[in-house]
């Protein structure tokens, strides 16, 4: 039996329309179960304290438990494959952050592609870092330093938190700038590093402001500058590099991406509910208390962030010749 034209046109725009209605129910009813926050890092880290200040904004916005899960080890690696192989229904996502950008180069044979393979949700926050120096270092300034390293080549112990790490890479980014040769020492975290900065093992060291406030207050170590495009609040009197070295920046940064294929109604009520936290006062309190600055960002804009840090430090990576240790 044939079917009337009319008849006809009105079921095939009423099929047409089907994915449309499909994907605003799916978007309605979002989410239905807890969702997981996979971090690459430890219990009590600053990343597991930003995330854990945002799940419990996402709890409370999505009526919907948003559970962390960490999975540390491989320089975040581990987390990011995690992510790659749950299903891309919007109830697994996870920690990207400044490590992974590095990672891309660093590392020869991931078995993944994080920016291939990642669908970018929204920025998180970035980390300030700062340029510490023992007390007993003769430079009060970045000039200073800089003369004082380039009298004293391969004298200098530039501590960081981890071969690769971005502590590491900021490092490596001002001696290239600045020509100076200062010995880097890896340790195993940031408060490794610190201790040995503190007895005057290490004399450098870029480290994220939240480790090193309530030491740089006590006076245990200086802090020399701030490595930001700005002045942090916390250290109204203490410059950036930029302001001695035009065109440095380094921090640390870090958001949220999801399995490629979470269907994007879905990432974009993530990202509204995530910048509305970012935005929120009592969550800004919060993240200022940890030390961390808001980074808000529209999806596509976090990939075109994400894309341009990868080939930022990639650069510095290969000029370095920094391998995995």
């Amino acid at each position: 039996m044939s079917v009337p034209r009319r008849q006809f046109l009105g079921l095939s725009v009423g099929a047409a329309g089907l994915p449309v209605v499909s994907r605003l129910a799916r978007a309605q009813t979002y989410p239905s179960r807890p969702v997981r926050v996979i971090i690459g890092s430890t219990p009590g880290s600053a990343p597991d304290t930003v995330t854990r200040i945002m799940s419990q904004w996402l709890t409370e916005r999505l009526g919907q438990p948003v559970v962390v899960e960490t999975k540390p080890g491989a320089a975040t690696n581990i987390s990011i494959q995690a992510t790659i192989a749950s299903p891309a229904d919007g109830y697994t996502l996870v920690y990207v952050s400044s490590s992974n950008a590095i990672s891309a180069t660093l590392f020869d044979s991931l078995p993944f592609n994080y920016l291939r393979d990642l669908a970018p949700v929204a920025g998180l926050v970035t980390f300030p870092l700062v340029m510490d120096v023992h007390p007993s270092v003769a430079a009060t300034n970045v000039a200073q330093l800089i003369v004082l390293a380039r009298a004293n080549p391969g004298k200098i112990n530039m501590a960081s938190f981890g071969t690769g790490t971005t502590s590491h890479l900021a490092g490596e980014l001002f001696k290239s700038m600045t020509g100076v040769n200062m010995l880097h020492v890896p340790y195993r975290a940031s408060p490794q590093a610190l201790i040995d900065m503190m007895s005057g093992q290490a004399q450098v060291m870029f480290d994220t402001l939240t480790s090193s406030l309530p030491h740089i207050r006590s006076g245990a170590v200086r802090a020399l500058a701030v490595a930001g495009k700005t002045r942090f609040g916390a250290l109204p009197d203490v410059p950036t590099v930029d302001e001695t070295v035009p065109g440095y920046e380094a921090s640390a940064w870090a958001g949220f991406g999801a399995p490629k294929g979470t269907p994007m109604e879905i990432i974009e009520t993530l990202n509204r509910e995530i910048n509305a936290g970012l935005a929120n006062p009592r969550i800004k309190a919060q993240l200022a208390a940890a030390a961390a600055t808001p980074m808000p960002f529209g999806p596509a804009a976090f990939g075109a962030y994400m894309a341009a840090e990868t080939e930022k430090w990639g650069r510095v990576v290969k000029g370095a010749g920094i391998k995995p240790e």
